[in-house]
């Protein structure tokens, strides 16, 4: 099957949601420090579920019926809303943002080898292993051999990050196999509100009521979060997908971490060591081997230069 090509406007598309992305780890980063982490999740997927809902009553999206669509639904709000973004939350207050950022890029390394385990038309080919073998090096370089040996507050928000990148990569399976056909607007919103009934008992118990006596910085900050980078960029993220198919899509990953690296460092100080860097690289390099497209390139090359050096 032809790989979708990026057109101009796909590109343009693509890299602003990698910015917004982007932008998301300093907006939490900046949220965090007077709202708790349960309690932020809940606001960001109710709040975001409410606009969303205002939406498709305006837009009069149609909203799919019965109980296997919403059962799917429930699934995928645990899976892609509620759990990485209180283990990305928690991460958050243990490690920078910048370093989050990075080790969220690995999503695609495990969405490729979960996805060949249940996806039968996902197989796991020789380029795609040397991939995610590539992407395992990046992510263990991230957080230090030393890192995995230890389990201080640290290393515990360094391994909640990998965990969100897991529960990612299951709930794009999960979507595959039971939320084919439905609308991109309605499971969004769907997703959201599942994810925020099952939050909102959880905040309460832990993090109690909130106090809604935040400052202006942290109100500014909860707005990015809730209406630029999920409303937004959900809805973004769905019409690029369908404009310029899935492998395209997944480069937005490649975008996020050196905004995220470059926002937390002039805005939050923030300095990470070499290894981070070079994990990054390793982690882009992967994603590059499993989008296949600069070996096919290379491969071309090579095959035009070897043909042309044959004497005729």
């Amino acid at each position: 099957m032809k790989q979708q090509q990026l057109n101009s406007r796909a590109w343009l598309e693509m890299l602003t949601l990698g910015a917004i992305w982007g932008g998301v780890f300093l907006a939490v980063a900046l949220a965090l420090k007077e709202i708790p982490v349960f309690c932020l999740v809940t606001m960001r997927v109710g709040f975001a579920a409410v606009v969303l809902w205002i939406y498709i009553l305006v837009r009069k999206h149609q909203i799919p019926r019965g109980w296997k669509v919403w059962s799917a639904v429930i699934v995928m709000g645990i899976l892609n809303n509620a759990v990485p973004f209180t283990l990305l939350n928690f991460g958050q207050t243990q490690i920078a943002s910048g370093l989050t950022s990075i080790l969220n890029a690995g999503t695609v390394v495990f969405a490729t080898l979960i996805s060949a385990m249940f996806l039968k038309d996902e197989r796991l080919t020789p380029r795609k292993l040397v991939g995610v073998i590539l992407g395992m090096s990046g992510v263990v370089t991230v957080i230090g051999v030393q890192a995995l040996q230890t389990f201080d507050l640290r290393s515990l928000g360094q391994i909640a990050c990998i965990g969100a990148t897991f529960s990612y990569a299951l709930a794009g399976v999960w979507a595959r196999k039971h939320l084919s056909g439905v609308s991109p607007a309605a499971s969004s919103a769907g997703m959201l509100t599942d994810s925020a009934q099952v939050m909102a008992p959880i905040t309460l118990w832990i993090d109690g009521w909130p106090t809604w006596a935040y400052s202006g910085q942290t109100w500014l900050s909860l707005i990015y979060i809730v209406i630029i980078a999920t409303v937004i960029a959900y809805l973004l993220y769905f019409r690029v997908l369908n404009s310029a198919g899935a492998s395209n899509t997944l480069l937005v990953t490649l975008v996020v971490p050196p905004i995220a690296v470059t926002l937390g460092a002039f805005v939050l100080a923030e300095q990470l060591p070499l290894r981070s860097l070079l994990g990054f690289a390793l982690i882009a390099t992967a994603l590059a081997v499993i989008d296949g497209r600069l070996w096919k390139l290379a491969h071309r090359t090579f095959s035009t230069a070897r043909g042309s050096a044959i004497p005729r």
